[in-house]
Parts: structure tokens; sequence; C-alpha cells
């Protein structure tokens, strides 16, 4: 089953210099282990391709319910130094929650999960 993160998350994001900074929170704590297992550090990359260019790391925090994710070189310099109209990150949470990932229907099912709108069509990997 196709599932928007949008859908299953909050997310929050801000900088720290050239890095945004960016935690994604499972709207309920069963959720959680959806995004540990389906929102890897090499699917926030491919999702942000082309408009960060360093890497990304991932931070576990399942006492929370959460992932937080520090995007290398996302700012153009950071706040001071960017001609990026978001140069703080404030919208980076805005565009992860955009992603749509592949969740296996039993385990989408089991879980209830609210299926992304639209066609079924395939998910880039």
């Amino acid at each position: 089953m196709r599932v928007r993160l949008l859908d299953i998350a909050h997310a929050r994001s801000g900088d720290k210099g050239d890095t945004a900074n960016v935690g994604v929170l499972a709207l309920r704590p069963e959720w959680y282990q959806v995004l540990d297992t389906y929102v890897t550090r090499d699917r926030v990359a491919d999702h942000f391709s082309g408009l960060i260019s360093g890497d990304v790391v991932r931070f576990e925090l399942p006492n929370l319910g959460a992932l937080n994710f520090l995007l290398h070189g996302a700012l153009d310099g950071g706040g001071t130094l960017s001609l990026k109209t978001d140069a703080q990150g404030k919208v980076v949470s805005t565009a992860l929650l955009r992603m749509v990932i592949d969740v296996p229907d039993d385990l989408a099912n089991r879980l209830k999960l609210p299926p992304a709108p639209g066609p079924r069509a395939p998910v880039a990997r």
C-alpha cells in the first residue's frame, strides 16, 4: 500500500548553519515502526536529491516515536549567507511529509494506515 508521510506523521524543521534539521514524529505510537523501517536515510536522500549537496544522517528516537534527519548542504550556506527563499529550512518538513512510502498490505491493514489518494503507481526507491 502506498502511504503518505503526511497522513501518519508530523514534522518540524529548522536550521543549523548550512544543515537543515528535520524531526518526524509518528501520529500514533504503533506507526513508529513504519517510520523506522521505511523512512530510511537513503529514501530521504533520494527524496531531496538535487536540493542538498551533502550527506543525510538519521537518528532514531524510539522513546519519542520519532526520527531526526540532518540534511547537510541543504541551505546554500545558511540563513545569513543564502539567497534561497527558505534559507532557514522551515519548509523542509513540509517537503519531507510529501514523501510516499510503500508498506506491505498486511502490515498497513493491521496498523490501519490510511492509503495515499490517487492511482496505485510505483514509488521510486
